[in-house]
């Protein structure tokens, strides 16, 4: 199994035993469909960049969301932001992840987390830091293995970041899905 697969598959275990307290449900997969309170659901997604709009924002469009009929909200995680310089991160006012994913749960909403690293939403450098783009040998989104060693370190900060906040759907949070990318060149 080659690593990207082997990625893929971790991001999706990544979410672990899918059950979430925000609608009191149980949340399955049976290689269909989800399925949610023993019933397949189609959930319908829509995404929401967070730090494109402002904080106070936030509540209001998550809820024109649901009142539009969706289901879950998605949206990338982006690196450049949340590590400007390496090893230093922010996750304040557009970049406060933890509140708008907390928001999400609060509006009775599920959350589709897309790590990234690469972020394919108009974003300049595809959502890498500037900083990535010095360290000796690295080769964006291949099997390379400068690459790896940054885009795992920075998809754990985010992974364990969710997990301290108990935003995963297993402990309770509104996040059922967590992706990390799987196409590269």
């Amino acid at each position: 199994m080659r690593w990207t697969e082997q990625l893929l598959i971790l991001s999706f275990l990544a979410v672990g035993v899918l059950q979430t307290a925000t609608f009191g449900a149980n949340v399955t997969h049976d290689h269909r469909a989800l399925v949610i309170d023993g019933r397949r659901r189609v959930l319908i997604s829509g995404s929401i960049h967070y730090p494109r709009s402002t904080p106070d924002m936030w509540a209001d469009l998550i809820q024109k969301s649901k009142d539009g009929g969706l289901d879950v909200i998605e949206t990338y995680v982006f690196w450049d932001l949340h590590e400007p310089v390496r090893n230093q991160y922010d996750f304040e006012g557009r970049n406060d992840l933890v509140k708008f994913i907390k928001l999400v749960g609060e509006a009775g909403l599920y959350a589709h987390l897309r790590i990234g690293p690469y972020v394919c939403a108009e974003w300049n450098y595809g959502g890498f830091p500037l900083w990535l783009h010095f360290i000796p040998g690295i080769k964006f989104r291949t099997d390379n293995e400068p690459f790896k060693v940054e885009m795992q370190r920075f998809t754990a900060k985010i992974v364990d970041l969710m997990k301290q906040e108990k935003l995963y759907a297993s402990q309770g949070g509104p996040i059922i899905l967590s992706q990390v990318s799987f196409l590269f060149s």
